[in-house]
């Protein structure tokens, strides 16, 4: 279940053979900032990431002082983590030991003043949907309102004040039962503000998750907390601008991009996609991936021509944060279970709107009238050709 491949970090790479005088000016390249800013975590924090062998990582985002506005500081943890059973195991065992695992990391975050935390994609459960299988796997769907992960959760952000966002499989109860790929919003009071269902679904190879759900219905929701206003873009919604470009029409502040995706097919799209959000939509992001080689009873196969396999190879984490202008943390580990956590100053996203005037200069109509057109069966492209 802890399977590695390769390097650890791409910075630990950039450190290792970088002199550090050039090394300022790729990290600026790079990384849209010279050096990251480090944020100083509680000695808790430390602590409860020692003794469960997890990594922690703290920076800081600032924003210029104005004159009318208060700095409007949040802190946001994305936590990436491998499963914590054998997928063998019963139902229940695998559940409860993964509840043990992020308890543990959640107190982390709280230890260290966390406003805001993300999990994983499908973090109650090994990412099963790759197989294509029903059983086991479906036992582990439940309830967005009700369910035994929400809660649990309930009593932890009520207990540390904290908002979470809970991705799970969800059963929809009072629709025939059906499945949908959910996250959770549950705020700092112990209550479900509401859900998001994801958009997009993979058919590529492995992930052809079609088998379990189908595209959400939920629209492009923007939830109002207590500490800002955040929205879900869940793992392949990624890949489509459009699914960003609607959260920050919607008002959006921090879009969380909870993911489960392995090296193989996507990790060099996987740096991009997030941070070009964020400079296109001027809202933060928070792209989190799992770690880990998960290993299932019965063979697979990829689409791919290659001979049956029990695992779908390791996922990569990399977990990271990108601020509207563009500077992004670095990652977390590609191997090992990760809490990143990260403050900002979420005045910064006007501050990019009127400095970029990205919003300024979209064109909605234009773009509008464009795709509705495109949208009909008797479209044509518009393609000039010399006669």
């Amino acid at each position: 279940m802890s399977g590695k491949s390769g390097i650890n970090s791409l910075e630990e790479c950039l450190e290792k053979y970088i002199p550090p005088e050039e090394l300022r000016e790729v990290r600026r390249i790079l990384y849209g900032q010279e050096q990251e800013k480090p944020l100083e975590l509680s000695g808790a924090t430390l602590k409860i990431a020692q003794e469960n062998d997890f990594e922690v990582k703290g920076y800081r985002f600032q924003a210029e002082q104005e004159h009318l506005r208060p700095a409007k500081i949040v802190r946001v943890a994305a936590i990436q983590n491998s499963i914590a059973a054998k997928t063998t195991d019963p139902v229940d065992v695998q559940r409860n030991a993964i509840y043990d695992k992020i308890e543990k990391m959640i107190k982390a975050a709280a230890a260290s003043g966390v406003n805001i935390l993300c999990l994983q994609e499908a973090w109650t459960m090994p990412f099963a949907f790759c197989t294509r299988e029903k059983h086991p796997w479906t036992e582990f769907a439940e309830s967005a309102e009700n369910g035994s992960s929400t809660k649990w959760l309930k009593n932890l952000a009520r207990q540390f004040n904290m908002v979470i966002i809970s991705p799970i499989l969800e059963r929809d109860e009072e629709h025939g039962d059906i499945l949908w790929n959910t996250a959770v919003v549950i705020s700092n009071k112990g209550q479900v503000i509401g859900k998001h269902r994801k958009n997009h679904i993979p058919r590529v190879g492995d992930f052809n998750e079609s088998t379990y759900y189908m595209e959400g219905n939920t629209g492009h929701p923007v939830f109002e907390t207590a500490f800002g206003r955040i929205a879900i873009n869940i793992c392949y919604g990624r890949h489509h601008p459009q699914n960003w470009l609607m959260f920050g029409i919607n008002g959006a502040e921090i879009v969380f991009n909870p993911s489960a995706t392995v090296g193989s097919l996507s990790e060099p799209l996987w740096g991009i996609e997030a941070r070009n959000a964020a400079i296109a939509n001027s809202y933060f992001t928070v792209a989190i991936n799992r770690v880990g080689t998960e290993e299932f009873p019965n063979a697979f196969t990829s689409g791919d021509r290659k001979p049956p396999h029990k695992d779908f190879g390791p996922f990569y984490g990399s977990s990271y944060i990108t601020a509207p202008d563009g500077a992004r943390t670095p990652g977390l580990s590609r191997h090992r279970d990760g809490l990143l956590i990260t403050e900002m100053d979420l005045n910064l996203c006007r501050q990019v709107k009127d400095w970029w005037g990205f919003r300024l200069t979209q064109r909605l109509p234009l773009y509008a009238e464009s795709l509705a057109a495109a949208s009909k069966l008797d479209y044509k492209p518009q393609i000039l050709k010399e006669d």
